[in-house]
């Protein structure tokens, strides 16, 4: 008996948070899209705690997924919506025609991307437009470069991003970028093009681009702009392995946070972390269930349960890191790391000096 009514904030929703904060008048509930966000909330006092609803998510979330959203030894928050961001999607006909499958290695996707190129298309959709793409990316290499501990210093910001395992995984990260004949429309074009377009240009008739980088919602992408099929068209492969990685997920989500005690609030948070909830969602495609009561079978096709199932049961597992950080630096629009980010597919032979602006953002962030 409780009546919602969502607004979007979009990529803007950290700003739309704050200046609601500012004047007084927050929503109730917020889902934000990065925990660094909800610890710099809770470090604040702007929102409440919902140890009430621990219960509900011990029943179907894993210990590292609460944790994601326990500040101080209180719970503030769940991740609802999670997302697999180790999946590369490809045109199933573009890789046939040109005779590649779906790399394991990373050295292998190097040389699956000379060949379609000789094929004539091009190998990479990159939506440079939205810088959280390229820190996907980067991100990705980097658990697989670098591994696990380094990640979560880097993501703490306890090593610098000067440090020489960041600059390695620019390198790797560069032999993507920095080939630019090899992604639709150059540096230049990348640059202009948001999310949704790189995935469309993927299932465009004929393909401007063979494959794009991004994570399990690129399906919702293409069943809702495209009539590409699932298998028949449009298939999808985890992140290659760099050296001797093992199977790595890096995954994000949508945390739900409460700014206003009330039992209709309470209602809906306790409501959306049962897989009744999820398991809606979980059936239109495009979503993947951190709760590990939503029945596989309730996804729609089996490139949907892969992906979700993946999330769920990864053997190393890592959040998002530019969600992990300092809104300022990790998640903002135009500044820190998405501009950054941006700023190096333009130069990809000035790794040097994108580290350290980036070394100066992060400093400046976490003080």
């Amino acid at each position: 008996d409780v009546t919602v009514k969502y607004t979007s904030g979009g990529d803007q929703l950290p700003t739309v948070l704050s200046t609601a904060l500012a004047g007084g008048n927050p929503p109730d509930l917020a889902a934000l899209a990065q925990p660094g966000l909800l610890a710099d909330y809770a470090k604040k006092g702007a929102i409440k705690p919902i140890d009430f609803a621990k219960g509900d998510l011990a029943q179907g979330y894993s210990p590292d997924w609460i944790k994601l959203g326990t500040v101080d030894g209180k719970l503030y928050g769940f991740v609802f919506k999670g997302a697999n961001k180790s999946t590369v999607w490809f045109n199933v006909k573009a890789f046939s025609d040109a005779g590649v499958q779906p790399p394991k290695t990373w050295d292998e996707l190097l040389q699956d991307a000379q060949t379609l190129k000789s094929s004539g298309v091009d190998p990479y959709s990159i939506g440079g437009a939205d810088g959280w793409t390229l820190t996907d990316l980067f991100e990705n290499i980097y658990l697989r470069q670098a591994g696990p501990d380094k990640y979560d210093q880097l993501a703490k910001h306890a090593i610098p991003w000067t440090d020489p395992s960041v600059k390695a995984a620019f390198a790797t990260m560069a032999k993507i970028v920095g080939d630019t004949g090899d992604i639709n429309g150059g540096a230049s074009g990348a640059l202009q093009t948001d999310f949704p377009t790189s995935v469309t240009n993927v299932y465009s008739s004929p393909p401007k681009a063979a494959m794009v980088f991004e994570g399990d919602f690129v399906a919702g992408v293409i069943t809702s702009s495209t009539k590409a099929k699932p298998k028949t068209d449009f298939d999808v492969f985890d992140f290659p392995a760099i050296g001797s990685s093992g199977p790595s997920v890096v995954g994000g989500g949508d945390t739900v946070v409460m700014f206003k005690d009330s039992p209709a609030a309470e209602a809906l948070v306790r409501y959306l972390a049962s897989p009744e909830a999820a398991s809606i969602w979980a059936k239109l495609g495009g979503f993947s269930s951190p709760n590990r009561n939503v029945p596989a079978s309730d996804y729609p096709d089996d490139i949907t349960r892969a992906t979700a199932t993946a999330l769920a049961n990864a053997q190393t597992f890592r959040f998002d890191m530019s969600d992990l950080q300092p809104a300022s630096f990790g998640a903002t629009v135009g500044q820190g790391e998405f501009k950054l980010f941006q700023d190096f597919l333009k130069s990809p032979g000035n790794i040097d000096g994108i580290l350290t602006q980036l070394e100066a953002a992060a400093a400046k962030a976490y003080k």
